[in-house]
């Protein structure tokens, strides 16, 4: 049982994984046409594109990309929740928030580590090759965090240490989570 649970943890957590990519390059308009966003697309349209018919876009930003990783995680919160001893003492309205509550902290906690592989994948190629295919996708999702950060924590040297501070925050607030 215990080998049927990792498996089905690490393909969910896989599909969350590229679904709140895609939304997360939509709400930092990265564009879709290099081969990380062609990657992204492919896997996750069996799933979007239906969505998009009840969940609507709204301001540029897909929202069914998002609905798609609550939606797994709710799945995979409820069966963690019903195979444990929690789910035999627990009500159905206090089970019901469980589930919610799990699979809003897990899709934060997701969203919060994508954002610390990209801050070190950027930080990586901008050393090794920063003109890699992969390096504009990834300098533009990081973007939005590393802007403001630039404006506060100087050059040192010609070094830029805004990922690192962006990391460090980003742990920070996942300890909270």
């Amino acid at each position: 049982m215990e080998a049927i649970f990792f498996l089905l943890n690490a393909v969910v957590s896989f599909f969350c994984t590229l679904f709140l990519l895609r939304f997360m390059m939509q709400l930092a308009r990265v564009s879709f046409a290099g081969q990380l966003g062609d990657f992204v697309v492919r896997l996750t349209n069996w799933a979007v594109k239906p969505l998009r018919r009840i969940v609507p876009g709204v301001a540029g930003v897909d929202w069914a990309s998002l609905v798609a990783v609550l939606w797994l995680q709710l799945m995979l919160a409820g069966l963690v929740l019903a195979l444990s001893p929690i789910a035999l003492s627990a009500d159905g309205a206090g089970m019901a928030l469980m589930i919610l509550m799990l699979a809003v902290r897990g899709t934060i906690r997701l969203a919060i580590y994508i954002m610390i592989g990209a801050l070190i994948l950027q930080a990586v190629l901008s050393w090794v090759n920063p003109y890699s295919p992969i390096a504009a996708p990834v300098n533009q999702l990081v973007r939005p965090i590393l802007d403001p950060l630039r404006r506060i924590v100087p050059l040192i040297s010609g070094i830029d240490l805004s990922p690192l501070v962006a990391i460090l925050l980003l742990q920070v607030v996942l300890m909270f989570v």
